[in-house]
C-alpha cells in the first residue's frame, strides 16, 4: 500500500508564542500515515532556505519518501499563524517557491505506482485528478472549510473520499452530503469540530462524537482525523469504525501545539 502528498505545504510560525513547525494538509496527513506504518511520498517543492531544510529534515525522520520533494531556489512557503484561545488562526500566506509550482511528467510518472493520492484545493493538480485515477489511484482530498465554493462541483466527480469541514450537524450539511455523494465519490465526510464527524455513502448517514480531551491547540484536528480514517478504509474497516479511528487520532494531535 502507497500514499501519496500532492502539492502545498509550508511552515506555519507563531509570532506569540514563538514556535513553527513544517506542514500542510497532506504532509501532516502523511507524518500519521507515515506512523501507522503505511508507506508514503510527498511530491511538492521548497525553497534552499532553512525553512525548506526543516521540512526535508521532518520528513526524513518520520520516514516519509521525499524523492520529488523538490528543493528550488527561493523561499519554501510560509503561513503565519496566531492562537486565538485553543484555536488557531491563519494569517498572512507567503507562497514563495509554491506560487509557480505544478507536477512534471516524471512527477506524473512517479505517481502511478500509488494506490492513494491526497491533495486539497492549494495544491495546484486539480486538474490532474482524472489522469491520477486513470491511473488507477483513488484520490483523498481534504475540501477543509470550502463546501460552498463554485469549483467543489466540478471536483467532486474525480474524487474518491471526500472530505469538508462544518462547525454543526444540521439539515443543511447533510443535503449538501447527499448532493455531494451523487456527484461521484465513495464517501463524503465531515469533520464538526467539538460536535463530532458525520459520513455519508449514499444510503446511511452515520455519526461519530468527539473525544472528550484538554485541548492546546486545534492545528492538525481535521488532517488527523482523515489520516485515522483512511488508516481504517485502507484495512477494511466499516464507515462507523473509520469515523471512531479518525476521532480517536484528532484526539491525541489537540493534545498538543504540533500537528502531528
Amino acid at each position: 500500500m502507497k500514499i501519496a502528498a500532492v502539492g502545498f505545504n509550508c511552515v506555519d510560525i507563531y509570532e506569540n508564542p514563538q514556535r513553527l513547525y513544517p506542514t500542510g494538509n497532506g504532509i501532516d496527513f502523511v507524518i500519521h500515515m507515515s506512523r501507522f506504518g503505511v508507506q508514503t511520498s510527498v511530491v511538492s517543492v521548497v525553497g534552499d532556505d532553512e525553512y525548506g531544510r526543516l521540512m526535508i529534515n521532518s520528513l526524513n525522520n518520520e520516514r516519509v519518501e521525499i524523492s520529488h520533494l523538490r528543493i528550488q531556489k527561493g523561499d519554501t512557503a510560509i503561513i503565519k499563524m496566531q492562537l486565538n484561545g485553543n484555536d488557531r488562526v491563519h494569517g498572512e500566506l507567503i507562497e514563495g517557491v509554491m506560487k509557480d509550482f505544478s507536477l512534471t511528467n516524471q512527477d506524473i510518472e512517479f505517481l502511478k505506482g500509488f494506490d492513494y493520492i491526497h491533495t486539497d484545493l492549494f495544491g495546484k493538480v486539480i486538474d490532474l485528478l482524472p489522469t491520477f485515477r486513470r491511473n488507477e489511484s483513488q484520490i483523498i482530498f481534504d475540501f477543509s472549510t470550502y463546501y460552498q465554493k463554485p469549483e467543489v462541483k466540478t471536483i467532486l466527480p474525480h474524487v474518491d473520499f471526500a472530505f469538508f469541514s462544518y462547525g454543526q450537524h444540521d439539515q443543511e450539511i447533510e443535503e449538501f452530503m447527499k448532493e455531494a455523494k451523487r456527484l461521484g465519490p465513495k464517501l463524503v465526510t465531515v469533520t464538526l469540530g467539538e460536535n463530532g464527524s458525520l459520513s455519508y455513502d449514499g444510503t446511511n448517514f452515520y455519526k461519530e462524537a468527539a473525544k472528550k480531551v484538554n485541548v492546546v491547540n486545534t492545528v492538525g484536528a481535521g488532517d488527523s482525523f482523515i489520516a485515522g480514517f483512511m488508516y481504517g478504509v485502507i484495512n477494511g474497516f466499516n464507515v462507523q469504525e473509520c469515523l471512531e479511528n479518525g476521532a480517536k487520532t484528532a484526539s491525541k494531535v489537540i493534545t498538543k501545539f504540533e500537528p502531528y
